[in-house]
Formats: structure tokens, C-alpha cells, sequence
């Protein structure tokens, strides 16, 4: 009697609360008993008995009374046999560092975290106009105080910091606070674990571990995109913590927007909060980079002298990529400490040639105006013809400004490929661009997005 009253309430609860919620949250209850007109469930983890009560208690208790059953109360309660612990995670601390805390807590049979880089703290992070934003936002959600965005979102480049700065943020909190559940991992290992726990029945284990966490931090999460069950229980988990107002961290390659395949529920919830973009460095901050890593060099190889220049000259001819930079700096001194020699101009450029090479790659003005007329959807023949109108005019111009910021051509070069313009019409453009990236948003996440379309 019990089961067929049940069986009848659950499909019409199939039909109010949709498939995906239903087999997640109602399907796995058992009704035990009805009795003195209390409704008893077995659940099967400790999360869902607290989610199922918190979320759908009363629309089981209305299902159950449309079907014929005198229901008052609805009861959900965990067997002893088969409640889950959750696992306490181990005391963080700086001192710890030799050994990655996230590794050694996946060890122990905890938090199934990536492993974190004792190198990528705040200290270690050289901060420059290009990612002061994304370091000072880091920093305040860091220091686990009240904070007005919640996820907070890192994009940008390969090698311009989202990774430095996730560790830097996962252990700073756990320093701060070595009791707080920091979980750390990629996409990647995101999917693996979710698939991990369907092949394995466990996807129950899965949900209340992920949402038991007080900070979750996804790196790479264009990796998802594509994938629907993954990113159906990444939206799942993703809303249980911001309703439980658990903390959020998360990193890709673009803005949300810009991913392509990703579902739009989720690109909406992640752009809900803030989404801050790490630029192309400049030569200032590449400077900085490399001085800092130099000094960190000169004391572990005590014999080994750095000529003046070296570091200017590396920091204008490798523009595209600060991990390809950091590794020409090892390479140098790798070498001259090998060889006994002083780092020189002469040996920097013999030692790193091949690297040099492939930063010396050029950008046509030709490449800037293709990327630009497909970006803003305008024909190719309209960027260099006679037209006005300002949906072809802005993308001209920003097409010149990318230009004389990209290329060594001169300004009178550019005019003429730009139809033969005068070289006072791309100062025009050039100043009309750089003023406009101070007051519109949206255009200058579209010129840094192809500048690093271009650089690429």
C-alpha cells in the first residue's frame, strides 16, 4: 500500500519538478512509513536529507495528500548503515609548503583537490597596471571578510597569473583559517570526479561533497563547455553554494560571454558577480616579472654575473606569454651556470634563439583589419572603403589603433591601407580608441580580446 501510494505521488512530482531534479532528489527516497499522519523517508546522505527538507518537504506532503494519504509532517531521516561522514579537512599552514596541502589532503582520503604551488602566493605576484584590478579583488576575497560579489571571475591569456592568483587566494584562506574547506581543482578533474561517481554510483557521495565546501575554486572552466551532464551538475552545485552563500573562484581563458558551447543559465550566473580581465602585460610589469625572478636566481647561483640590458632586452622582445618569458630567464641562467659565464647581450640572444625567433613573429596590418571586420561583422571591403556610418566607422578605428599598437608600420603606411587615408585620420582613430577604453566597458574588453586574438 505504502509503495503504491508513493509511486503515484512521484510521477506527478516527476511533472512539477522537472526530470533532472526529480532523479537527483526525489527518486532516491524511500518511504518507510506513514503513520499518526507523519510521512518517514530513508535518505541516502546527510546533504540530501538537509537539501530535500529545505527544498521540497512540502510539495512531497501535498503529493502525498492528493493521492489519498493523510500526511501532516514529512520526516527524512539518514540510516545509520549507510550515513557518509564528511571527512575533517587537515590544519593548513604556511609552514607546510614543502609538501602541496591540496595533494596531501586528497591523500588522507579528503577534499579530492588539486595540488597547490607553495611558489604562487600574493608575495610572489609582481602587480602592474595590466592585473592590479584582478590582484586587488583576489586579495579581498583572500582575507574572508564580507565581500559585495560573489563568484568572483578570472580571464585572460595563457600565462598572464589566473592560476598564481587562485593558488594565492586557496592558501592564504587556509592560512588565515586552516579549519575552512578550501577545494581547488580543475575543470577537468571536475568532470573526471562526476563521471568517477556515475560509473561508481556514488554521484550521491559526489553532491554532498562538493556542496559541503566553503570555498570551491574551478580553474580552466571553459573546459566544461560542451559537455552537458557535466555542466548540468556544475549549474546544480554552483547555485547550492551561492544559496548556502558559500564562496566562488573561478578562472577561463575568456569572459563568460565569450565561451563558446558553455550554457547561457550558466553564463548568466557567472557574470552575476565579478568578472575581472588579466591584459597582455606590458613591458613595465615584464620588467618587474624578470627582475624579481633574477634576484631569486643570483642568490641560488652565487657565481653567476647579469650583465645590464639583459632584462630590458628580454622584456621587449618576448611580449606574448610571461611562463615563455620566466622559462628564457631559467634557460639563461641554467646555461651560463653550466658554462661559467657571464650573461651577457651576446649570450642571450646565442642561448635563446629559438625563442626570440617565435616572438618575433609579425602581425600584418592586413591580419588586424580580417580579425576586426569578423569580431564586429562587418564586411572586409567596408573597413577600408568610404563609409561613415559609426557601426563601420568604430571597428575602423579600432582596427587603426590596434595597428599603430601592434605594428612597426609608420602612420602614413597605415593611412594607405586603410584606403589611403591621410596619417591624421589614424591619429584620430588611435586617440578616439584610447580615450573611449576609459569610459566603455564593453569596447575595451573588445580591443583587449583581439589583441590577444592577434598575439596568439
Amino acid at each position: 500500500m505504502i509503495e503504491k501510494t508513493w509511486g503515484q505521488a512521484q510521477d506527478e512530482l516527476r511533472k512539477t519538478v522537472g526530470k533532472n531534479a526529480f532523479a537527483s532528489w526525489i527518486e532516491p527516497l524511500t518511504l518507510v512509513s506513514l503513520d499518526a499522519g507523519t510521512a518517514r523517508f530513508d535518505v541516502p546522505t546527510n546533504f540530501m536529507r538537509d537539501w530535500v527538507s529545505r527544498n521540497y518537504s512540502e510539495q512531497i506532503r501535498l503529493h502525498l495528500a492528493k493521492v489519498g494519504a493523510e500526511v501532516e509532517r514529512v520526516d527524512f531521516v539518514v540510516p545509520k548503515a549507510r550515513a557518509v561522514p564528511i571527512a575533517k579537512v587537515a590544519p593548513a599552514t604556511r609552514k607546510a609548503a614543502s609538501r602541496p596541502q591540496a595533494a596531501q589532503r586528497s591523500e588522507e582520503g579528503d577534499l579530492p583537490g588539486a595540488a597547490l604551488d607553495s611558489r604562487f602566493t600574493f608575495d610572489s605576484f609582481v602587480v602592474g597596471k595590466p592585473n592590479e584590478l584582478a590582484h586587488a579583488a583576489a586579495r579581498r576575497v583572500a582575507e574572508g571578510g564580507p565581500v559585495t560579489f560573489n563568484p568572483l571571475f578570472l580571464y585572460g591569456g595563457v600565462g598572464l597569473g589566473k592560476t598564481h592568483l587562485m593558488h594565492a587566494i586557496a592558501q592564504e584562506m587556509q592560512a588565515r583559517d586552516p579549519e575552512l574547506r578550501v577545494l581547488y581543482l580543475s575543470a577537468e578533474q571536475f568532470m573526471y570526479r562526476f563521471i568517477q561517481a556515475l560509473r561508481d554510483k556514488q554521484i550521491m557521495d559526489f553532491k554532498e561533497l562538493f556542496r559541503s565546501v566553503d570555498v570551491l575554486m574551478v580553474d580552466d572552466v571553459q573546459f566544461i563547455a560542451g559537455k552537458e551532464s557535466t555542466q548540468e551538475e556544475f549549474f546544480h552545485t554552483f547555485n547550492a553554494l551561492i544559496d548556502q552563500n558559500k564562496r566562488i573562484v573561478i578562472s577561463a581563458d575568456r569572459a563568460p560571454g565569450e565561451i563558446k558551447d558553455l550554457e547561457e543559465r550558466i553564463k548568466s550566473r557567472l557574470q552575476c558577480g565579478l568578472v575581472v580581465d588579466l591584459h597582455p602585460t606590458d613591458y613595465e610589469l615584464r620588467l618587474g616579472i624578470l627582475q624579481q625572478k633574477a634576484e631569486t636566481y643570483l642568490a641560488l647561483h652565487p657565481g653567476v654575473k647579469l650583465a645590464g640590458g639583459v632584462l630590458e632586452f628580454l622584456s621587449h622582445r618576448i611580449t606574448t606569454n610571461v611562463r615563455v618569458l620566466e622559462g628564457a630567464l631559467t634557460r639563461l641562467f641554467a646555461f651560463a651556470s653550466l658554462v661559467g659565464k657571464e650573461i651577457t647581450l651576446d649570450l642571450a640572444q646565442d642561448c635563446l634563439a629559438d625563442i626570440l625567433r617565435a616572438s618575433d613573429r609579425k602581425i600584418t596590418i592586413e591580419e588586424i583589419q580580417r580579425k576586426v571586420s569578423e569580431h564586429f561583422n562587418i564586411r572586409l571591403s567596408d573597413m577600408i572603403g568610404p563609409k561613415r556610418t559609426r557601426t563601420i566607422a568604430r571597428p575602423r578605428q579600432v582596427a587603426m589603433y590596434l595597428a599603430k599598437q601592434l605594428t612597426t608600420r609608420s602612420l602614413p603606411e597605415i593611412g594607405r591601407r586603410f584606403g589611403g587615408r591621410d596619417h591624421t585620420t589614424i591619429m584620430h582613430g588611435v586617440r578616439v580608441i584610447e580615450e573611449m577604453r576609459g569610459t566603455d566597458h564593453q569596447l575595451a574588453e573588445d580591443v583587449d580580446l583581439l589583441r590577444r586574438l592577434l598575439e596568439s
